[in-house]
């Protein structure tokens, strides 16, 4: 296939698409192209008709671009055209982090840690040691509203592990020796699972904010 560049006036996209692109998707669309340029073409057919790469699109848009690198897809049927549109969509979304490698490639960038699709913020608790994670904590309720959103929007992103049923176990009654009282919580505490993943612990309501 050869890449062509193809006005953006002269695509459009399907009228049934199963990605839908967020505002903050599309943001950090923005700082790719701004940083990388268009590093990956769009897939579309010979009426112009977009197959994959509708977010890159909304994005080139919404940055006033006129133009684009297409691969121009000919002889497709239209089931082809939607399979095409859903296989793209999902075979991405099967992969998973090697956190690992993950982690080995952040300390090879050291401070320079401005990349697309992360913030900041959440890259330096990743990176940090122990005493700069309790500093952060420190801060926290200090924040601005925009740090706080941003707490917020990778708490909701996050999977956060199921609270074993041991969590909601009634307390010891008050005639039970000390003794007793503290094996019992000891018993419960030993019976939580850490969650899976990273997360830190808010000094102010103790709910887990994964990281």
């Amino acid at each position: 296939m050869k890449v062509t560049v193809k006005k953006l006036s002269d695509l459009r996209q399907p009228e049934r698409n199963v990605r839908l692109h967020t505002n903050r998707q599309i943001k950090e669309f923005k700082r790719s192209v701004e940083m990388f340029g268009q590093i990956r073409p769009m897939v579309v057919d010979e009426n112009g008709m977009i197959l994959a790469g509708n977010g890159l699109y909304e994005t080139l848009l919404a940055m006033g671009k006129t133009e684009a690198d297409c691969y121009v897809l000919t002889g497709l049927s239209e089931k082809e055209k939607k399979k095409l549109m859903l296989a793209d969509n999902k075979i991405y979304s099967l992969g998973v982090d090697d956190m690992q490698a993950f982690d080995e490639i952040l300390k090879e960038l050291g401070d320079d840690i401005d990349i697309p699709g992360y913030d900041d913020e959440l890259l330096k608790t990743l990176t940090a040691n122990q005493s700069e994670i309790d500093e952060m904590l420190s801060g926290y309720g200090t924040l601005n509203d925009e740090s706080i959103a941003n707490i917020k929007a990778h708490a909701q992103e996050a999977q956060e592990a199921p609270v074993p049923a041991a969590a909601f176990a009634p307390a010891a009654p008050m005639d039970t020796p000390k003794a007793d009282i503290y094996t019992t919580q000891e018993t419960q505490q030993s019976a939580l699972e850490q969650p899976a993943g990273r997360y830190i612990v808010c000094p102010h309501c103790g709910q887990r904010i994964m990281i």
